[in-house]
């Protein structure tokens, strides 16, 4: 059954390669039905994928290869929370990796183009901490980093020894 709100993901010929990535990098993640065309398009020809199903860390997705037309920005992100320095190095550098690039404070875009926040719980909890000033050493800890580092932010929320 098709989700009431599906999240529809635009490439360039290769949205089943990124549903198989995500679905082989993030937990809660599959590739569903694999839908080819049932005539030629601007982008494609009679019998190519032109749309791939897929749930990304439980989110639903669409896959749509329309063409190069339009490009991913960094104005839509997934933002994954992870519970620890293991699981965010994984997945950064799964992403960085693949074909990616670094950015900064947690940032990450993928080969195709879409951008990751791989956000250590942590962080999320500092930037939500009742103190002010806890939630600001945090902020200001982030504001150093690409990759978050676990131990310095936990560090920055206990404040000066």
């Amino acid at each position: 059954m098709q989700s009431k709100n599906t999240v529809c993901l635009w490439f360039d010929g290769d949205a089943e390669a990124a549903a198989n990535f995500y679905a082989q990098t993030f937990p809660d993640s599959a590739v569903g039905a694999v839908h080819r065309a049932p005539g030629d398009y601007p982008s494609g020809k009679q019998g190519d994928v032109l749309t791939v199903e897929f749930t990304v860390a439980g989110i639903p997705c669409v896959g749509l290869n329309g063409g190069p037309a339009f490009k991913h920005s960094e104005a839509f992100s997934f933002q994954i929370a992870t519970d620890d320095q293991a699981e965010t190095d994984r997945l950064w550098n799964a992403i960085v990796g693949n074909g990616g690039q670094e950015s900064e404070c947690g940032w990450c875009k993928d080969r195709w183009g879409l951008s990751w926040q791989i956000s250590p719980r942590v962080l999320l909890d500092g930037f939500a901490d009742p103190d002010p000033a806890v939630a600001k050493r945090v902020f200001e800890a982030m504001m150093t980093m690409r990759k978050i580092d676990v131990a310095a932010i936990e560090a920055a929320r206990r404040g000066p020894a």
